[in-house]
């Protein structure tokens, strides 16, 4: 089951029989089965149904403790220098057969179970979020369950979901909160959910577009490193009309010593269609919105644009790798 986005956390009846209300965490959404009889290892299933557990050795030895015919849902993360990590996460998922075991050593993987769907292979996919909560709940308390397994936070006070959402989203890996109803079924790839990110606004330099230097559609934005590189650091979602108008009478198509000059762009985080951008004297200053999902320095998510900064120049913005600073202004 997957949730959509919104800006803000949603009032009362906007989904069936009240809310409820869980911490939102950056790692890989997993599925964990456990054997229905006593051989067999677990296996985790990545959202887009790869099976991942020759990846993660600790987890699989750890589901020894669990009982047969489980299934949880949940997000998995990695704890590494004393915070979550996803580019450690992204280390362990891609490891090589040679380097699993001293990765699984040196950065431990951990379960954050927000649903079961499945206990001693009876089914609970058509019982409601909160009977699914309390087996989950329960199966924590019988089990002593205790890392790598995780009870991920939950609570139905929409006051306290608000402050996660301020607080705990200064934490690296802590993203915001998905929204459920207390009588909701689950049901496999439905947006049924919602999901509120912590959005801060901050500055990055336009080093390329796509579309025309009249009619931009997405801005392609960078920042500089220790050395004075610029480095890219994201894309916009595509241009509204009249933010697209504005920045068209400030843009100087680039010469061949633009620092991107040759460089390969993806249309998105992690895939490998390519983007071809029009490259752009990089001295003009967007603001932009941006959640927290960094990876070495750069915004995994497509960042929004708010406006030009002709006040700002690019010697005023974060360096690269500063994450999210707040706007000057």
């Amino acid at each position: 089951m997957l949730a959509q986005a919104r800006e803000t956390v949603p009032g009362p009846g906007v989904l069936p029989g009240g809310l409820a209300f869980e911490g939102k965490f950056d790692g890989y959404r997993a599925l964990l089965f456990t054997p229905a009889q006593a051989r067999g290892p677990a296996l985790l299933q990545s959202r887009r149904g790869s099976l991942i557990q020759s990846h993660f050795p600790d987890l699989v030895a750890a589901a020894k403790q669990l009982p047969h015919g489980l299934v949880l849902d949940g997000e998995l993360v990695v704890w590494w220098k004393d915070q979550l990590s996803f580019e450690a996460l992204q280390r362990r998922s891609t490891s090589g057969s040679r380097t699993i075991q001293q990765l699984a050593s040196e950065m431990p993987a951990h379960f954050i179970a927000f649903d079961v769907l499945q206990i001693d292979g009876h089914e609970l996919l058509t019982e409601p979020y909160e009977r699914r909560r309390a087996a989950l709940e329960a199966l924590f308390t019988e089990y002593g369950l205790m890392p790598p397994w995780t009870l991920c936070p939950m609570t139905t006070d929409p006051a306290v979901a608000q402050e996660w959402l301020t607080s705990w989203t200064e934490i690296p890996g802590v993203e915001g909160v998905v929204i459920k109803g207390l009588r909701q079924k689950y049901m496999p790839g439905a947006r049924g959910w919602f999901k509120v990110r912590r959005r801060q606004t901050t500055e990055a330099i336009i080093g390329g577009i796509t579309g025309t230097l009249r009619r931009p559609q997405l801005l392609v934005l960078g920042r500089h490193d220790t050395d004075g590189r610029l480095r890219a650091v994201g894309r916009t979602t595509p241009l509204k009309p009249d933010a697209a108008r504005q920045l068209a009478d400030h843009l100087t198509p680039a010469g061949p010593d633009h620092p991107w000059t040759g460089v390969r762009f993806t249309a998105t985080w992690g895939s490998r269609e390519p983007l071809d951008p029009i490259l752009v004297v990089p001295e003009m200053v967007a603001e932009v919105s941006a959640d927290t999902a960094i990876d070495r320095g750069a915004w995994r998510h497509p960042l929004r644009f708010v406006r030009l900064r002709m006040d700002v120049t690019p010697t005023d913005v974060a360096p690269f790798g500063g994450g999210v600073e707040p706007s000057s202004g």
